[in-house]
């Protein structure tokens, strides 16, 4: 059987902050792939360098050296307006702060971003929709960003995030706002989405509670990635 298609690649990884004496290396060396239809979990402590690590996944940062592919396009050699193109197109983000619109109810944030990944005709509506409902939240369709609890708010992000049918989802701690029973349905959907949709899903985590839900785990400490055994 042949292998899955390498969605996300990262070689030689290293990105410092600051330089001379104020320098700070947040990651260092690291390579790490991630193919189609799989979960890749993330974990270690504060400080470790997991949300670095993500941002330069989404090509939200530049590394310091090292190189960064999508879906075969090395993003590292990408002016600014190819790369905001890529993030729009290819990458579903989670944010741990949700970085929801505040005057846009529950169906309209996820809204927003559906017709990007809208299918076989499906209205952006009734994706957006179906989304909520998959993650318990169709009693919630109307309510206003703060009329939501931390948890409402994290199963909209991973909706929206959902919406553009994007080939690479990132998530910042999905689960930190959410019961073990919720975040285990939540971390299911998004290996289901993977399984059915050939997505590469990357999370970063300190929950060890969802480990049995990811295809590989690796450990980032101080700047370092190593496979868990």
């Amino acid at each position: 059987m042949a292998e899955a298609k390498v969605v996300l690649r990262l070689q030689g990884v290293t990105k410092v902050y600051a330089s001379g004496e104020t320098a700070v290396t947040a990651l260092e060396d690291v390579s790490l792939d991630a193919r189609a239809g799989e979960v890749v979990l993330v974990m270690g402590p504060s400080g470790s360098g997991k949300t670095t690590l993500l941002a330069i996944a989404g090509a939200l940062l530049t590394p310091t050296s090292g190189k960064v592919w999508l879906c075969d396009a090395e993003v590292t050699q990408m002016n600014e307006s190819r790369l905001a193109a890529i993030r729009r197109e290819k990458v579903g983000f989670v944010y741990q702060s949700f970085n929801l619109l505040e005057a846009l109810t529950a169906l309209e944030n996820v809204r927003l971003v559906a017709a990007r990944g809208a299918e076989n005709g499906t209205m952006p509506r009734d994706r957006a929709n179906e989304l909520l409902t998959l993650l318990g939240l169709s009693h919630r369709l109307n309510a206003l960003p703060r009329h939501l609890s931390d948890g409402e708010k994290q199963r909209v992000a991973i909706a929206r995030a959902l919406a553009k049918n994007p080939v690479l989802m990132l998530a910042d701690e999905p689960t930190a706002n959410l019961d073990s029973k919720r975040g285990h349905e939540v971390m299911e959907l998004l290996r289901q989405k993977a399984l059915d949709t050939d997505k590469a899903v990357v999370i970063v985590s300190h929950d060890h509670r969802i480990r049995d839900v990811a295809d590989r785990i690796f450990w980032l400490e101080d700047g370092r990635l190593r496979p868990e055994a």
